[in-house]
């Protein structure tokens, strides 16, 4: 009786679910076709499949009618060193529930958009030693499980890191392999700006990168906080520097020969006073629940409640608010976790004004533009609104004064003591008169004029009395 349920059993899962296929080796759901020379994949598939291995074969393409019937329970394909080099866009359609994919050492070029979007349950995606070159950043849409994703040894010159930036597109994404591409610079802020649980496994070694200190500051940091992706590949984080013939390391940049870049800081936070702020504690722990904050003074900050200006949020930040100066200091996150524990050092910086308080001066550029235009401005009336001292406009000519007119008659005269102008000429002083050239137009006492000075290279000039220079320069009559 036995031996016939067996049988029974036997045909009624080769009816169901279809028997091992020629060249496979089945061992309850796993379905094992390694090296079994294959072009394509083997029809028909048994439906109970969870694992199917078809590595080490000559699948090139994979089509979306590769799976001819839902393999519900499928939830590990490995298509691994195949030489494939395509795949449809509809080609997971019927392995909803695949958690783990391997597609590496392949001959992929491009990651098509929406090429994932029906694996909503994937977890780990292997597209390492392949050709890609172009990642379309639709490409891993709706991969909210995806914990590890592997690129390393591909032709990726840039990699779209705004699906890491929010956390939204790849909420659970905890390792990131980019090693061995094309890399030539990163977006070193927004690599920062990411949790310290993701650049602990965020591997950027064996990338052409250019050498610079704001690379060294990423790379220093992370040696600093032990992160795996620096501290296990430390000899071959390198990059180039201009006219270089080989690759340095990216932590002697230090070195005073090369770039001589400053040593990094664990986490610096400027502030001014009266305003909030949040210290983050940056842990490499993912999903910590346990931690405290310690105060500059050594005051631990309680879990519940605070002391008013500092108070622990859910996350494990602190907040502070409404800043003073005796809040400037460095704070202490102290993380517990099942495999390790983590402190860490968040120096704050309370800058001694407000950042919009009433007394605040002017911007600089914008006194700067008002000093000029009052520069301008004085120019201006200085050169058209200040009165000419001197007559432009002048009568007639008038007779010179008789050579035997007495002292007091040329003093009290109302006329003045310089030249007349002449109409059409710019205003200008004059010292020649009637009394002949070298003359100051007004006579010495006694009548008799002075000599005209004498021709030749050294010329002795005559001191007038200072009453001439008055007449000169101004147009009022000179009463004595």
């Amino acid at each position: 009786l036995l031996p016939l349920l067996l049988a029974l059993l036997s045909a009624w899962r080769g009816a169901a679910g279809g028997s091992c296929p020629p060249r496979c080796v089945c061992a309850s759901n796993i379905l094992s076709c390694s090296q079994a020379v294959l072009s394509a994949v083997p029809a028909p598939l048994p439906r109970f499949t969870a694992v199917l291995d078809l590595s080490h074969n000559n699948v090139s393409r994979l089509r979306a009618d590769w799976a001819p019937g839902r393999l519900a329970h499928l939830h590990a394909l490995l298509l691994s060193h195949n030489g494939l080099s395509f795949v449809s866009t509809e080609a997971f359609a019927h392995v909803p529930h695949l958690r783990h994919l391997d597609l590496s050492s392949n001959r992929l070029r491009t990651l098509e958009e929406n090429l994932f979007s029906d694996l909503a349950e994937l977890e780990v995606l292997l597209l390492y030693n392949n050709e890609i070159s172009s990642v379309d950043r639709t490409a891993f849409d709706n991969l909210g499980r995806l914990r590890k994703l592997y690129l390393g040894q591909n032709r990726i010159t840039r990699f779209p890191l705004e699906l890491l930036r929010d956390g939204t597109r790849l909420p659970q994404l905890a390792l990131l392999d980019l090693s061995a591409n094309h890399l030539r610079s990163l977006p070193v802020g927004e690599l920062q700006a990411l949790p310290a649980w993701l650049r602990d496994r965020l591997y950027l070694h064996g990338n052409p990168l250019a050498c610079d200190c704001s690379l060294f500051q990423l790379v220093s940091r992370g040696h600093r906080r032990r992160l795996s992706a620096v501290m296990d590949f430390q000899e071959e984080l390198r990059c180039w520097l201009p006219a270089a013939t080989a690759p340095v390391g990216i932590l002697a940049l230090a070195n005073r020969q090369l770039l001589n870049c400053s040593e990094a800081r664990e986490a610096v936070l400027e502030a001014h006073l009266g305003d909030s702020v949040t210290l983050s504690c940056d842990t490499r722990l993912r999903g910590a629940r346990s931690w405290h904050w310690v105060t500059p003074e050594g005051e631990r900050v309680p879990e519940e409640g605070g002391n008013g200006s500092a108070a622990l949020l859910a996350n494990g930040s602190l907040q502070l608010r409404t800043l003073r100066p005796e809040d400037a200091g460095t704070y202490t996150c102290s993380v517990a976790g099942p495999l390790f524990n983590e402190t860490l050092y968040v120096e704050l910086l309370v800058h001694n004004f407000t950042l919009h308080g009433p007394h605040d001066t002017l911007n600089t550029a914008y006194t700067t533009l008002v000093g000029c235009i009052l520069s301008v401005v004085l120019v201006l009336i200085y050169l058209y609104l200040t009165p000419c001292r001197c007559c432009c406009c002048r009568g007639p000519d008038k007779a010179p004064a008789p050579r035997d007119d007495s002292i007091n008659s040329s003093v009290l005269s109302t006329t003045p003591n310089h030249a007349a102008g002449v109409p059409g000429e710019p205003c200008r002083s004059h010292s020649a008169s009637a009394t002949g050239p070298g003359q100051n137009g007004r006579f010495k006492a006694g009548g008799t004029p002075q000599p005209p000075p004498r021709h030749g290279p050294k010329v002795q000039r005559k001191v007038s009395d200072p009453d001439s220079v008055s007449s000169v320069f101004s147009d009022t009559p000179i009463v004595v």
